[in-house]
């Protein structure tokens, strides 16, 4: 085991660190909340082109992409049960 003692200066240093870390989730909880706002309008803007163009096949807005992405930020938010 290594000893080692935390001056001051690096606990300052850690705190502050550790600091920005935590308000990171605040800041992306915000994000959040405007990709829902987004999400929502975008489903209007999809239904509406639609209704306007019922034969069409045409992709509004890339919801598959958008899944896999949030796939994504789950897998980064779910802790690894092999550590």
């Amino acid at each position: 085991m290594y000893k080692y003692r935390i001056n001051e200066n690096d606990q300052a240093k850690a705190e502050k660190f550790q600091k920005g870390r935590i308000d990171a989730f605040s800041d992306i909880e915000k994000q959040l909340v405007d990709v829902v706002k987004t999400i929502r309008q975008a489903k209007i803007e999809t239904i509406a082109y639609y209704r306007d163009n019922p034969k069409h096949f045409a992709i509004v807005y890339g919801t598959d992409l958008i899944q896999d992405y949030l796939n994504d930020i789950k897998i980064l938010l779910t802790p690894d049960k092999d550590e």
